[in-house]
């Protein structure tokens, strides 16, 4: 059962940079540098969803880690 979770963990952790490289690839290049500007947009369409599917892929990520870590 671990190398399952092994497996898991590894497929899990390259989604989640994948998600999270597609959002910082949708915002200006001052967003990568942590300058965002001043200006409050709301997230639509395919924003919201990359960002609702990073939370949930963030969430499995530490179930996975959390039951590697009691398996062990």
């Amino acid at each position: 059962m671990k190398p399952f979770l092994y497996v898991a963990m590894i497929l899990v952790s390259a989604g989640l940079i994948a998600l999270i490289l597609l959002q910082i690839r949708g915002s200006s290049l001052s967003g990568l540098f942590g300058g965002d500007g001043a200006i409050y947009r709301t997230k639509r369409g395919v924003e919201k969803t990359l960002f609702n599917a990073t939370i949930g892929v963030a969430i499995l990520f530490f179930v996975l880690a959390t039951v590697i870590v009691l398996v062990h």
